[in-house]
């Protein structure tokens, strides 16, 4: 069996099988953009207030993370792999707008994964919750009409390479930008 097929036999299976009236009303909830960012704009503003130094300093780097998943996906991967949605071209159970863009990899799947190993690295408290939320986001996209598994298999491993990629890089540089933010702090204590 060819691996489009596969694919085209999986989506069917998530979408129209695996469909029921919880799913029906859950998942176009949970793939929404707006619910999302208030979600991430909440955590991100609670680590911002109550966080130390080091959560503080990670919400910029989640902010980075989200931007080169983002900018891969859409920038370069769409255009590049060129894949119509399947509720361009299949009759799909649609629950949400089918919206313009291409299908594969899936941007929720890339955003949602690299914010999850991102901070499963810098906070692992938090793997336990975002990660689990990453896939029902990501499962939800095929649900809702708008992505075959494979765009969202696609999205979440580069989310997870993005996330982990950029969380080594945080940590690497985390005692210098300590360093750098104490000193700041101590001129402006002592000025």
């Amino acid at each position: 069996m060819q691996l489009k097929a596969i694919d085209q036999w999986l989506f069917f299976f998530i979408n129209q099988t695996l469909s029921n009236p919880v799913t029906d009303i859950l998942m176009p909830f949970v793939t929404n953009d707006m619910n999302l960012r208030i979600f991430y704009g909440s955590c991100l503003f609670m680590m911002l207030w109550k966080g130390d130094s080091k959560l503080r300093l990670a919400v910029i780097f989640s902010l980075i993370t989200v931007a080169i998943c983002d900018q891969a996906v859409s920038t370069f991967l769409k255009p590049l792999l060129g894949r119509p949605r399947p509720c361009h071209e299949l009759e799909v159970n649609l629950l949400v707008g089918c919206g313009g863009g291409l299908s594969m990899p899936s941007s929720h799947a890339a955003n949602l994964f690299g914010q999850a190993f991102f901070f499963r690295k810098v906070a692992p408290f938090t793997a336990k919750y975002l990660i689990p939320l990453a896939i029902v986001v990501a499962l939800s996209r095929v649900f809702v009409g708008v992505h075959y598994p494979a765009d969202i298999l696609v999205g979440s491993a580069l989310g997870t390479l993005v996330g982990m990629g950029v969380s080594f890089g945080f940590l690497f540089y985390l005692p210098l930008m300590q360093k750098l933010f104490k000193s700041k702090q101590r001129i402006k204590n002592d000025g």
